[in-house]
């Protein structure tokens, strides 16, 4: 048994296949630091770690027999807590799910499992994924890791804290206008939302239909890959998922960038923190000296992304939350007659922001309102997916901030919606589109926090994104 301790998930995967340290002490070192920091950070909803053991001996015994358990043979991943687990809890982090427990698991978990994954916990989100702090959960706020005094980002929050303190080696977040990108950004991990259909979403707990996406946060790049190769593929089970087999990307992460042509978005909306402007433009250079081409693009609808979305996304919203009645399941708020108990139910069920985002949504696809919010939202988004197809005609991938900027306090936004909104002004145009993004850490901001650089690439050609990212993190500041 090596007496060195592997933490990636690729360094882990490769020890445990060639019985070079047993699946089981993997998991102990994992579970005594969530029994270390937990208490502080609040990563999880749930921490599986009965399961976890059990699992972790099924990898251990195929081993011993000379079977090969997977490309994450033993890799403990923490799971969002709005993605089904079979008989397990999945709350969502809303009370209205109280008490339920999916009768299935997600495509993405049984994919995991293939892959010889071991799931240590369910981690902690923004209630139905609404919010980019996580502080927006029926269960309590998480905190960053770097400085507990400040949020995570959001809604995947919990996932990307629980890659940060350590507590797994890979998580799995849902990212519906940047909800994975954001919180890897202040976080300083990496974080990716694939080509919308490139991962089903059979099993994820819908917020908007059209816009999710599950994704990894990861320590590396690398490792990033390694996950997204192995959820990646077509599934019967999802009508929106591509047909083609999973992502091909680890084999590309050493090929640079000279000759790929990176733009850099001139009509970009204003917000970014200096300190942040300041690592995006050492990106860039470093880019240069690795042999990429800095073209100079615009995408003249990019600003109208956050308009767009917070029309769109309430919408789908409104539609897809109406199944929480107090009926089929989850909580229940007794009442004289129906229509008492649905409101009562939901009254007590839901927290303030997915009221909003639900009374928005209803509003916006109301009689009378439908042609001039949600169907002008449509026409937008339709014009910020041309305007960045043609950019894209001019450049191979585009740089961005992640975050206009580094982890917050926690309450410094919670009374100003709006300005919790606009976190997410340069991760919500690609979700708009369908195309790829991620971030990856490069530098630190104020405070010696995390910085994040945004990568964004045409549909399906998260090779090139990957590629470009890979070369981010070898020049990365240290």
């Amino acid at each position: 048994m090596s007496d060195e301790f592997p933490t990636s998930a690729a360094d882990i995967a490769w020890n445990v296949r060639n019985n070079l340290i047993s699946a089981a002490d993997i998991l102990e070192r994992h579970l005594a630091a969530i029994d270390a920091r937990e208490g502080d950070v609040h990563a999880f909803n749930l921490v599986l770690a009965d399961e976890a053991r059990a699992r972790a001996a099924e990898i251990d015994d195929a081993v011993s027999v000379g079977r090969d358990p997977g490309p994450l043979a033993g890799v403990p991943i923490a799971l969002k807590d709005n993605m089904c687990t079979r008989g397990i809890p999945t709350t969502c982090s809303s009370k209205i799910l109280d008490g339920w427990r999916p009768p299935y698991d997600a495509t993405v978990v049984t994919k995991l499992h293939e892959a010889g994954a071991i799931v240590i916990g369910k981690t902690n989100l923004d209630e139905f994924a609404m919010g980019s702090s996580t502080e927006n959960s029926a269960f309590g706020p998480t905190r960053n890791p770097h400085d507990t005094t400040r949020v995570p980002g959001g809604s995947s929050g919990g996932s990307a804290a629980a890659v940060a303190a350590g507590f797994a080696a890979a998580s799995l977040g849902s990212d519906t206008g940047g909800s994975i990108r954001q919180p890897a950004a202040l976080c300083g991990v990496v974080g990716v939302k694939p080509t919308y259909g490139a991962v089903s979403r059979y099993g994820l707990v819908a917020f908007a239909s059209s816009l999710d996406q599950i994704g990894p946060f990861a320590h590396d790049v690398a490792d990033a890959a390694l996950v997204l190769e192995a959820i990646s593929g077509h599934d019967q089970m999802d009508s929106t998922s591509i047909r083609q087999g999973p992502l091909e990307i680890t084999r590309q992460l050493d090929m640079g960038v000279a000759g790929l042509r990176v733009g850099r978005i001139t009509d970009l909306p204003e917000g970014a923190s200096p300190d942040v402007a300041a690592r995006l433009d050492e990106a860039f250079d470093a880019l240069r000296d690795a042999g990429a081409e800095i073209v100079d693009v615009e995408v003249p609808a990019f600003g109208y992304g956050l308009t767009a979305y917070y029309l769109i996304a309430p919408a789908e919203a409104s539609s897809n939350l109406a199944r929480y009645d107090g009926v089929r399941f989850g909580h229940r708020v007794e009442a004289p007659d129906t229509n008492a108990m649905y409101m009562a139910t939901r009254t007590d069920g839901f927290g303030a922001e997915v009221k909003r985002r639900i009374m928005l949504g209803t509003y916006a696809l109301s009689a009378g309102y439908y042609d001039a919010y949600y169907g002008r939202a449509l026409k937008v988004r339709r014009r910020i997916a041309a305007d960045f197809a043609a950019a894209y005609e001019r450049a191979d991938v585009l740089l961005t901030p992640a975050s206009p900027t580094v982890a917050f306090h926690l309450g410094d936004k919670t009374s100003d919606p709006m300005s919790m909104y606009l976190c997410d002004t340069y991760t919500i145009p690609s979700n708009l589109t369908g195309d790829p993004g991620m971030s990856v850490p490069f530098g630190t901001g104020d405070d010696g926090l995390p910085v994040g650089v945004q990568v964004l690439a045409p549909a399906l050609q998260e090779s090139r994104m990957f590629r470009t990212a890979a070369e981010l993190e070898r020049r990365a500041p240290r």
